[in-house]
């Protein structure tokens, strides 16, 4: 079956809608000029392989629109989704040749893209990717630690508050929204994968899911668009102090 043409635009670097959270965010206009000439982009269906745990990887990559999916398959064969990938964040290891996950669309995606050894050299001449790199790379490990909370500590209602809320502080991040009056986005997951990304079963994630909606703190409009009345209601739900993280 021939693939559906995607309908993503493809924009110089200073008009980038991840422009201001990206491995470039910190490039002046003549970075950005070379980063310019060795960039590509990628385009994925939701549901395609991007690439395979263990696959040799050419290429280093920022998401510009989509979610994508970090799998690891068991040795008997059981999988399990070990994190997400949204807007801005960056795939793959400039100094590692072969995935570590597999890694899917679970939505349409588009990603920008570059040759791994023309972007490794640029590390080495260039501070500002280098240093922007780092500061990701450490995001991504206290993010890591804060999903372990969750998934050890929290309660189910906790679990399903704190991943929405993940999703509404990134999207409105990423659009440059405020979090004041009605925040709205589209899920990127199913039920029945955030039921796997979270450690909950598909029933959990409904009756949840309902309860929230019940007492006003969502409301649901078609399968996968949230609306957020008042995002504080929400942090209230998620158990955690403050309005933080580093999502």
């Amino acid at each position: 079956m021939p693939q559906r043409q995607l309908a993503f635009p493809q924009v110089d670097c200073a008009d980038c809608p991840i422009r201001h959270r990206a491995v470039c965010a910190r490039c002046e206009a003549d970075e950005l000029e070379h980063l310019e000439a060795i960039k590509y982009y990628r385009n994925y269906e939701a549901g395609q392989t991007i690439v395979w745990a263990g696959d040799k990887m050419d290429f280093v990559a920022s998401v510009v629109h989509g979610v994508a999916a970090l799998t690891q398959t068991m040795e008997d064969g059981r999988r399990q989704m070990v994190g997400l990938l949204l807007p801005s964040d960056f795939l793959g290891r400039p100094n590692r040749e072969r995935a570590t996950y597999d890694v899917t669309a679970t939505t349409d995606l588009q990603l920008c893209c570059f040759r791994r050894a023309p972007f490794q050299e640029m590390l080495s001449t260039n501070a500002h990717v280098s240093q922007r790199l780092l500061e990701m790379t450490l995001d991504e490990l206290d993010a890591a630690r804060e999903w372990m909370l969750l998934l050890g500590r929290k309660t189910a209602r906790e679990k399903i508050a704190s991943f929405l809320s993940i999703i509404a502080r990134r999207d409105a991040t990423i659009n440059q929204n405020s979090r004041s009056g009605e925040v709205a986005f589209d899920l990127p997951l199913t039920r029945e994968a955030m039921a796997d990304y979270l450690g909950l079963t598909l029933e959990t994630v409904s009756r949840q899911m309902s309860g929230l909606k019940r007492d006003g703190v969502i409301r649901l409009e078609g399968k996968r668009h949230i609306v957020i009345p008042d995002f504080d209601l929400l942090m209230d739900e998620t158990g955690d102090d403050a309005d933080g993280g580093v999502f």
